[in-house]
């Protein structure tokens, strides 16, 4: 009955990844109504084709970009003035407009774009960006609801404003009904699907010049806008290193601004599955492959890193050699059967292969499934575990962003040494699970784990957040923990004024007890 009811939806699905077959698509940077042409011309290519160019673009040199920041500002104060009913309306037409008539052409090119398969660009590119959109505009309407308290004599009213001086976004454009203007720039491996989403939100009625689309060099565009004078906040999305850059940036420039920046970050984990000998096999190995795998490990929030008692590593070993061999990697588009294709660019390819090559050469490593890798069409990478008798090894601290899982398996005994290890080993703090049936293990894993993952699971993987449900985000080097998806993720980019209008006038200057 699924099969039949999802047929239509299917095979606009099919017609849209058929129209884009062996086609590249045309994007220009957008400063208000105007495309733009820069000299710079890149290509967006397909991960598991990398023959086919998906899109043409241009990076926006410095002069565009200055002249979209100029647009910004002389938009933003008419945009900030509107009731955020109305701003909310454009993003709650948005949702219905990518989960009906545009939904099959995000799919299609998130597939051919991102190499994602058709389960994995439903869940992100449709189902989790709709949830964003109607979440974030419903948590901004319920938010002009929370009112101060009033007083005999006065009213009091709280304006959630828009950030001053102006705001420039990195990344992330879903805070436009806020009140803020953005600065847009797709990741150039998504510059095709991101600007489907754009023209979504100018044709359901994002005003010009309140949304700038300009693909860019990293550092360029950090350099432009962190100088600034308009600047107020950066929502980012990226490594470590970059962010940092970023952040310097703001703080060798703070003199410039008139307002203090907003800084948000999410940069990435080393996350961790721990297995107590109370654990459920089944569990452990069904949640750890799906953790591991899907994506091809390229999901911030994908275990890396696995404790094992060596108690249970028999048969938690042979159940995940067992489902490590009926992994299919491949074609997304061919085969829909595909469980992850291949790596997103050849940067990543070459990062994951110096990983596996290195294990290989190892003394305390070893390959114990996969560890092969071919980019002679597209960027593929086999799901790959690694077994490490050195539980400080980098491959236990560090992020790879990749389909390699590394496990230690320590001594049964020692499992309270083990969460502190955990706890200690990598400098990041995104996600984390414990596997325990045994209850008392549970709340002490709790008390030992409680700084070390933003987003924390219990007998179940660390991956599959849902908006609303599990609102993400990790601190430490994983970024700064501000939990979009949530109802407070939304004041963090506002800049609210209390209002205080007195109806009963002062009609005298002493105190009271001074008669």
């Amino acid at each position: 009955m699924y099969l039949l009811s999802a047929l239509p939806e299917l095979l606009l699905l099919f017609q849209a990844l058929a129209g884009l077959k062996g086609q590249t698509e045309e994007i220009p940077c957008v400063v208000g109504d105007e495309h733009v042409w820069t000299k710079d011309i890149r290509y967006q290519l397909s991960p598991f084709n990398h023959s086919h160019k998906v899109a043409k673009f241009c990076y926006a040199d410095k002069e565009l970009i200055n002249r979209a920041i100029v647009a910004s500002v002389a938009a933003r104060r008419e945009w900030d003035l509107k009731p955020v009913q109305d701003r909310a309306r454009v993003l709650f037409k948005a949702a219905d407009v990518i989960s009906g008539p545009k939904r099959a052409e995000i799919l299609a090119k998130t597939m051919i774009g991102q190499g994602k398969t058709v389960v994995q660009a439903e869940i992100d590119a449709a189902a989790e960006l709709i949830d964003f959109f109607r979440f974030n505009a419903k948590h901004a309407v319920d938010l002009e609801k929370q009112q101060p308290l009033n007083s005999e004599g006065t009213t009091n009213t709280m304006l959630y404003r828009g950030l001053e001086v102006r705001i420039q976004l990195l990344c992330y454009y879903n805070l436009c009904f806020q009140g803020n203007v953005v600065l847009w720039k797709p990741s150039d491996t998504a510059v095709s699907a991101s600007y489907a989403v754009y023209r979504v939100l100018r044709e359901c009625g994002l005003p010009p010049n309140i949304i700038q689309f300009l693909p860019a060099d990293g550092p360029v565009f950090g350099d432009t806008v962190t100088s600034s004078q308009h600047l107020a906040g950066i929502n980012f999305t990226g490594s470590v290193p970059t962010f940092k850059r970023l952040w310097k940036q703001v703080s060798q420039n703070l003199d410039s601004y008139r307002t203090f920046p907003r800084l948000a970050g999410e940069c990435g984990g080393k996350n961790f599955h721990f297995v107590h000998k109370s654990a459920d096999v089944e569990s452990v190995v069904n949640g750890t492959i799906r953790s591991a795998f899907e994506y091809g490990g390229q999901k911030c929030s994908a275990c890396s890193r696995m404790y094992v008692p060596d108690s249970t590593w028999p048969a938690i070993r042979e159940g995940l050699l067992a489902v490590h061999s009926q992994l299919t990697v491949g074609d997304p588009v061919k085969d829909f059967s595909t469980f992850f294709s291949a790596v997103i660019d050849d940067k990543s390819f070459a990062r994951i292969k110096k990983w596996i090559d290195r294990a290989k050469s190892s003394s305390s490593l070893k390959v114990i499934a996969g560890g092969n890798y071919d980019d002679s069409k597209g960027y593929f990478v086999e799901p790959t575990i690694i077994e490490t008798t050195d539980p400080r090894d980098t491959i236990m601290s560090e992020e790879i962003f990749g389909p390699v899982l590394a496990v230690y398996v320590y001594p049964e005994k020692d499992y309270r040494e083990v969460l502190q290890l955990i706890d200690n080993t990598s400098p990041y703090a995104l996600t984390g699970a414990v596997f325990a049936q045994d209850r008392t293990v549970v709340d002490e894993a709790a008390r030992a784990l409680r700084n070390a993952a933003g987003n924390y699971y219990v007998n179940d993987k660390s991956t599959g957040s849902v908006v609303a449900q599990q609102p993400f985000g990790g601190a430490r080097a994983s970024g700064t923990n501000d939990k979009p998806g949530g109802p407070h993720y939304v004041l963090r980019w506002t800049s609210p004024q209390v209002v205080k209008e007195t109806h009963v006038p002062l009609a005298d200057w002493r105190y009271a007890y001074m008669g």
